[in-house]
């Protein structure tokens, strides 16, 4: 038998060998035969190593082959392994050959993988720094820059020095893209090598210069790494990276608004008090007659906001628009630090947007939200639901909308809020429904009005067939009894006869504190609820079993006669329980309350100590005191100071000097002053030509008028707007820092050079000597059109002598638009001031500019002769390649500002006359037709508040009085800071204010610039890549033609046409106005109707707008 059994083993055991032979045969024998495409998709983590291996050789050989195309592939597939989180880095050796290909795509690609790898494979790649040395030399920036970026990744010690000149030489690069990765380069530095901290703040300082939105916010992340604590290194460049903000991509928009609250909370006053008053009024101040008394007003404040303060404010601002929720957190957060108390509100719409996000988002900015509405209820109140909880919230954010909810809860809204949490306790989310009743006992401490009702709706809740929400209510009611424990000896009881049922620890331990709290108010059923916890005892949990022997001794000190022997018994058991804590609380109670032979000291106080009356407990906020913390903080969000967290200095009692913030805005001008200050000394006594001579021969003329105080007087009256745009407090530092600023940068940007002809300076002087008697004999009412040049606000009570010194600067600046001084007359007559009056055309009437025909036409265009002789003019001594030149372009497009209707009366329109702006090279030149509709005479007519409120306008000075059908011309300067944003500022009369708006056209932020083809193509090279955009369009039949191309391009943008060899090729050039950013269109005709359309320029949502408006202007017959 034990025979049979042994053979029929052996038989099975040997069928399972040739079994697993098999089928080790037949795994064998398959994997060879999979093919190509099953090998791709079994191409996973689990595959052997040798496998991995065998690929890893494939394109090291694919790296090492002389084909560019194949090394090509070979590093898309390498960076492609990089990217899924593989391991790449044995193949460093082979990759790194290729770091000197000529191959841009190739290169670029490894400069990625370098990137990654140069840190661990450190030795390879030092082996190669010298190819990176000279890749920093590269005519690509890309290459440059990833050059850069691996030499800063190659964490050795003994290249610093080598690190050090390539930051230095890259901080001075031509392209942005460089210096923003050299910004980036300076933190890797630092943390490789502290002691090159000096170094490093050097090139700080050079970078923080810059005026390139593409480095702002990476030389501000370098500065908050490397030395956050040199405030001084700010104060030149505060009001430049205000200005810059809203243009700064959007993560260095975060990091910068970060740095600048830290320094507003260093350098300016809290604007935390009644009494604050805000430069908006001082703002007006400036413009008025009687500043000086109004200033001495505004001294008796103890309180003004510095403008640099509010300049901060009015910045950040629109960026409450953001898409990023990131930047829209960091300007709640400052204006939670740094805005007065009444304006903070403006940020809650803005946060109560960003709820629609992801629930991460949503988390962070709830947590913001909580601790924001303890201190102001009043902010959310409006949007209280917002904060009503979805069923699709997760728990954590549904337990943060309670949170704010029960913030929000007043009089007035605690009906509805009760209403929501009664659903919210019947939420399958037992969490949830838990944090909704300790919510309502909040409530009920909050607001006395609601207390009963809250207590007794928690009483309800104890019949609950869930546990989670009985034991919740049990432990909310014993808080809330606390309060007033006289008046509710029935919910006591109540709780007692409920207590068998309930069987949540905590509950019940709640409810038998409460019985030996409240014992002497219950006095028959303590003693019941005692005898019942005798019995189950020893099956309590823990946290019961103190309650119970607290229970026994409180009643055996108030009714020792009913209780005495069950607390013996208690205590006898609690003596030998296996809990320590519960033996030693047994011992402890036992000697206070029972009096012994050896030692009862302290029986007598035994009274005082277990039945002295408990304070109630304060049922608080879990966000009450976080905000010792910066708001949008991780150590916000974890109520912790985490690692790194730099904390908010407190306001200081009086804000430091605020001159320290006027370096940079005058340092530039006092370089110019001397050069254009020469150079206008000669012309500013001789204007006009002999042509007008002839023409103003027959005009009156009564004495002659001395003009040389032409200078201080326009200074005087522009330095109020320099002084505006630089945010300085003071007139009278205003005045002396910036009248300069104003003349010669009007001067600088009208062009006038030295080079102005003799015969032409002659021509001027004997225009001017025949210009003054007309002026004088002019009518004090009609003076208001000779200021609308807008050189600063001046005085409208001004004598004829002030006004004729108005009239001499505007001869000056008119000068230097064109060297022909014939066509200035037409030029300058009929954009400017023209009275049109039904009867009669006074050449008094007219502008101080000199007069028209009486027959002249009214339209604010340019004559045809007049635009032929200011094709191609040079307004400065630049290089060829980047000369600017007025435009080309014939046709105005007009646009509304104002209609009759809703301005009461006064219409306004406006164009761009697309010439050089007087007041500033930054503005964009807007002429403003002003038209009486009415009745009745329009006074005072001027410019009031604008928006945003740092926006740099040169506002045309104030009209006195407009005629009943009259109208008038008066120009204007708007700094757009090359963005589409619309001005928007009130329209006033003497009154009444309009709020308009001006918006610009892409294309009108441009001006020509004129260069050669091969000029062209080489900026053109310099501005490939991200600063390049194209589409391909189709053009319509009717635009075929070299003249209608540009007719269509110049009609869309003001850009210089550049004469091209070949008849396909069309290309065009600009400078955005602000900036001065090279902005090249190329149109390439390819076959039929389509062409290739391309902008480069550095600014890419300019450059994207201005694509789209080209395109629709090109495929329109």
């Amino acid at each position: 038998m034990d025979g049979g059994f042994s053979s029929l083993r052996s038989e099975a055991v040997g069928a399972m060998r040739t079994v697993l032979v098999s089928a080790e045969n037949l795994q064998l024998t398959l994997k060879p035969e999979l093919s190509q495409e099953e090998q791709a998709l079994t191409h996973t983590h689990n595959k052997p190593k040798e496998t991995q291996k065998a690929g890893n050789e494939d394109l090291k050989e694919m790296l090492e082959s002389n084909k560019e195309s194949l090394k090509l592939e070979a590093m898309k597939r390498v960076v492609g392994l990089i990217a899924k989180g593989k391991n790449s880095s044995e193949l460093f050796p082979a990759v790194v050959k290729n770091v000197a290909s000529k191959n841009i795509e190739l290169k670029k690609l490894v400069y990625v993988y370098l990137v990654r790898y140069a840190e661990e494979q450190q030795d390879l790649a030092l082996l190669s720094i010298s190819t990176f040395q000279r890749a920093l030399k590269d005519p690509n920036q890309f290459i440059r820059a990833s050059a850069l970026r691996v030499l800063s990744s190659i964490r050795v010690p003994i290249i610093v020095p080598i690190m050090m000149l390539a930051i230095k030489e890259a901080a001075a690069d031509l392209s942005p893209y460089v210096r923003k990765t050299s910004a980036h380069a300076i933190q890797k530095l630092y943390s490789l090598d502290p002691e090159q901290k000096e170094q490093l703040i050097e090139v700080i300082e050079k970078l923080l210069k810059d005026k390139s939105t593409l480095v702002a916010g990476s030389v501000v992340m370098a500065f908050e790494d490397v030395c956050p604590d040199r405030i001084d290194l700010i104060h030149k460049n505060y009001r430049k990276l205000c200005n810059l903000l809203v243009d700064v991509e959007e993560w260095g928009q975060v990091v910068i608004i970060s740095m600048l609250t830290r320094y507003a909370r260093t350098q300016f006053a809290s604007p935390w008090k009644e009494d604050a008053m805000f430069d908006e009024n001082n703002d007006k101040a400036f413009y008025d007659s009687d500043s000086e008394e109004k200033r001495g007003q505004t001294e008796e404040k103890p309180y003004i906001m510095d403008p640099d303060h509010r300049l901060l404010l009015r910045n950040t601002k629109p960026l409450l628009q953001s898409r990023n929720t990131a930047v829209v957190m960091s300007v709640a957060q400052l204006y939670w630090h740094l805005a007065p108390k009444h304006e903070v509100s403006i940020v809650t719409k803005s946060l109560v947007r960003l709820l629609r996000s992801h629930r991460e988002v949503q988390y962070i900015v709830l947590q913001n939200i909580a601790t924001m509405s303890i201190q102001r209820k009043g902010m959310f109140e409006p949007y209280m639901k917002s904060f009503y909880v979805r069923s699709t919230d997760a728990t954590h954010i549904k337990t943060l909308k309670l949170e704010i909810l029960t913030n929000l809860a007043n009089e007035a809204n605690i009906s509805t809020i009760l209403r929501e949490f009664q659903t919210y306790v019947k939420s399958q989310d037992k969490a949830f429904a838990a944090a909704t009743i300790q919510a309502i006992g909040r409530c009920a401490t909050n607001i006395s009005e609601v207390t009963d009702t809250c207590l007794n709706g928690l009483v309800l809740l104890l019949s609950n067939r869930d546990e989670t929400v009985v034991a919740e209510s049990v432990v909310v009611i014993k808080k809330l009894l606390q309060t007033q424990p006289t008046q509710h000896s029935e919910i006591i009881k109540h709780m007692a006869k409920l207590f068998d049922n309930i069987t949540v620890p905590m509950a019940r331990a709640s409810i038998l504190w409460l019985m030996g709290e409240y014992c002497e108010r219950v006095p028959k059923i303590a003693p019941d609820v005692l005898r019942k916890m005798a019995k189950s005892f020893t099956a309590e949990e823990d946290i019961v079993k103190l309650q119970i022997v607290n229970l026994a001794a409180k009643l055996y000190l108030t009714n020792s006669k009913q209780t005495k022997l069950l607390t013996q018994y208690i205590l006898n058991l609690g003596k030998y329980d296996q809990n320590y804590d519960i033996r030693d609380r047994t011992r402890f109670i036992r000697q206070l309350i029972v009096p012994s032979e050896k030692g009862g000291t302290l029986n007598k106080y035994a009274r005082r100590i277990l039945l002295a009356p408990k304070p109630a407990p304060v049922l608080e906020s879990a966000f009450k005191d976080r905000d010792r913390f910066q708001l949008g903080t991780l150590s916000h969000s974890l109520n912790i100071k985490a690692s790194g967290y730099q904390e908010l200095s407190d306001w200081p009692a009086v804000a430091p000097d605020q001159s320290v913030r006027n370096v940079e805005v005058i340092e530039p001008v006092k370089e110019w002053a001397p050069l254009v200050g020469k150079t206008k000394q000669p012309k500013s006594d001789k204007f006009y030509s002999d042509d007008e001579d002839k023409e103003e021969g027959g005009s009156d003329s009564s004495g002659s008028e001395d003009s040389s105080s032409s200078g201080s007087s326009s200074s005087s009256s522009s330095s109020s707007s320099s002084s505006e745009e630089s945010g300085s407090e003071s007139e009278e530092e205003s005045s002396d820092g910036s009248e300069k600023t104003s003349i010669d940068s009007g001067k600088n940007s009208s062009g006038s050079e030295k080079s102005s002809s003799e015969s032409e300076q002659e021509q001027r002087k004997k225009k001017k000597t025949k210009k003054a008697p007309l002026k004088k004999s002019k009518p004090p009412a009609a003076d208001s059109d000779s200021d609308e040049n807008g050189n600063g606000p001046v005085a409208q009570a001004s004598s004829s002598s002030a006004s004729s010194d108005s009239d001499s600067k505007s001869e000056d600046d008119s000068d230097s638009d064109a060297p022909a001084p014939q066509k200035k007359t037409e030029a300058k007559a009929k954009p400017k001031v023209a009275l049109k009056s039904k009867k009669e055309v006074s050449l008094l009437d007219l502008d101080d500019f000199s007069p028209a025909p009486a027959n002249a036409p009214q339209a604010s265009v340019f004559s045809s002769s007049l635009l032929s002789d200011l094709e191609g003019l040079s307004l400065s001594n630049v290089s060829s390649a980047m000369q600017v030149n007025t435009s080309s372009f014939g046709p105005v497009t007009t646009y509304e500002l104002l209609h009759h209707m809703t301005g009461k009366g006064l219409s306004a329109k406006y164009h761009f006359p697309r010439q050089p702006c007087l007041y500033q090279p930054s503005m964009v030149a807007v002429q403003v037709i002003l038209t009486n509709s009415s009745d009745h005479n329009l006074e005072e007519i001027h410019i009031g508040e604008r928006s945003p409120a740092s926006l740099n306008i040169h506002c045309f000075n104030t009209v006195e009085r407009l005629e009943p059908g009259a109208s008038v011309t008066v120009s204007m300067g708007i700094d757009f800071s090359d963005s589409t944003q619309a001005a928007n500022f009130h329209l006033c009369t003497k009154e009444d204010q309009f709020s308009v708006s001006i918006q610009p056209a892409v294309g009108e932020l441009l001006m020509p610039s004129t260069m050669t083809q091969p000029d062209f193509c080489k900026e053109q090279g310099k501005l490939l890549g991200m600063n390049e955009t194209s589409a391909t369009i189709t053009m319509a039949t009717a635009n075929a033609s070299s003249q209608a191309i540009s007719k269509q391009v110049l009609s869309v943008a003001n850009v210089g046409v550049v004469p091209s060899s070949q008849n396909d090729f069309h290309r065009f050039a600009g400078q955005t106005v602000s900036s001065g950013a090279l902005v090249l269109v190329s149109l390439e005709l390819r076959d039929s109707s389509a062409a290739l359309l391309t902008v480069n320029t550095e600014k890419s949502v300019m450059a994207s707008m201005l694509l789209r408006d080209l395109k629709q202007a090109l495929a329109q017959a």
